[in-house]
C-alpha cells in the first residue's frame, strides 16, 4: 500500500495540523529526503512531536520510516511507469488531458477501496441480499446514482423503493419494517431531510446504509454501515467527476457481489433483460 495513497485517503478525517503535514508530504514527496522531522516541523511551524505522532498514526514506527517508505513508493512508480506511444502533434493536448483525467479517476478509486475494507463491503452486500425491501434515496446529483442502483437491484429480483423526493420517501418509509434496508446517498451527508428520513427509518427498526464522502457528517452518524468515497482535485469542476467515478466503481462492485450471493439473482437478471428488450424491440 503506497503511503502517499494512504495519506490522501485518510486526509478528510485528520485534524487541522495533520492536514497541514499531509498536504506538505503530498506536494513535496520528491523532496522529503532532504527534510528531517525537525526541518519539516520548522517549515510548517509546528512541533517535532506532531510530525512523529502523525507518522505513528499512519502505522509507521516514526518519521524516518515514513520517509523511507515514501521514497520506495516513488522509486517503484518511476520504474514501473509505462512508455506512451508517440502521438500526433494535433491530438497531443487532448490525449494528455484524457490520460491525466483517467489517472485521477484511478487514484480516486484506489483511495476509495482503501477506505472500504472487505468486511465492510461484505456487510453491505449481506444487508442488501437479506433485505425484505431496499429503500433508496438521493437528492440532486446523488439521485442519479440512487436511481441507477435501484434499477439494477430490481433487475436481479430485489424489491426496491426509490425516490428522489424526500417527502415521497418519508411517506414510503412509514411502511418499512425490521427486515428492510435504507440506502441514503449524500456526498456531504448534511441534508436535514435525509437525516430525518434516517431517524424515521431507525424507528421502524430497519438497517441504514449511508453513501457519503469520507468525512465526519450527520448522515453517517445515523448509519449501521457506511460506503465511503474519496476524491480530491484542485479544480472544482474536476473533483465531482472523480467522486462520481469512484462511487460508480464501488456500486458496480457491490452489484457484482450481490449477484454472486445467489444464482437466482443472475437468472432473474437474464429474465428481466428479456422482458425489457421485448418492450424496446417488440
Amino acid at each position: 500500500m503506497s503511503p502517499l495513497l494512504k495519506i490522501r485517503a485518510e486526509r478528510d478525517r485528520m485534524s487541522a495540523i495533520e492536514r497541514r503535514i499531509a498536504d506538505f508530504l503530498l506536494d513535496n514527496a520528491h523532496l522529503l529526503r532532504d527534510y528531517s522531522s525537525q526541518q519539516l516541523a520548522s517549515a510548517l511551524g509546528i512541533s517535532q512531536s506532531s510530525v512523529v505522532k502523525f507518522s505513528q498514526k499512519l502505522g509507521f514506527k516514526g518519521y524516518p520510516d515514513l520517509k523511507f517508505c515514501i521514497g520506495e513508493a516513488l522509486a517503484r512508480e518511476g520504474a514501473g511507469e509505462p512508455q506512451l506511444p508517440d502521438r500526433e502533434p494535433d491530438s497531443g493536448p487532448h490525449v494528455a488531458l484524457a490520460e491525466s483525467l483517467w489517472r485521477a479517476k484511478a487514484l480516486a478509486e484506489q483511495e476509495t477501496r482503501l477506505l472500504n475494507p472487505v468486511e465492510q463491503i461484505d456487510a453491505i452486500v449481506k444487508a442488501i441480499s437479506g433485505a425484505g425491501r431496499v429503500f433508496i434515496c438521493g437528492l440532486g446529483q446523488d439521485g442519479i446514482h440512487a436511481r441507477g442502483l435501484g434499477l439494477r437491484l430490481s433487475l436481479v429480483g430485489i424489491a426496491t423503493v426509490e425516490h428522489a423526493d424526500p417527502v415521497l420517501m418519508a411517506a414510503s418509509v412509514c411502511s418499512a419494517g425490521a427486515g428492510d434496508v435504507l440506502i441514503v446517498f449524500s456526498e456531504h451527508g448534511k441534508q436535514p431531510e435525509l437525516c430525518h428520513i434516517s431517524r424515521q427509518f431507525r424507528a421502524r427498526r430497519g438497517r441504514i446504509i449511508s453513501v457519503t464522502r469520507h468525512s465526519a457528517n450527520p448522515l453517517r452518524a445515523h448509519a449501521d454501515a457506511s460506503l465511503l468515497i474519496s476524491a480530491h482535485d484542485e479544480h472544482p469542476h474536476v473533483e465531482p467527476l472523480l467522486y462520481q467515478a469512484a462511487l460508480q466503481q464501488m456500486l458496480d462492485l457491490i452489484l457484482v457481489l450481490v449477484c454472486q450471493h445467489s444464482p437466482d439473482y443472475v437468472a432473474h437478471y437474464g429474465n428481466s433483460l428479456e422482458h425489457v428488450q421485448q418492450l424496446l424491440d417488440p
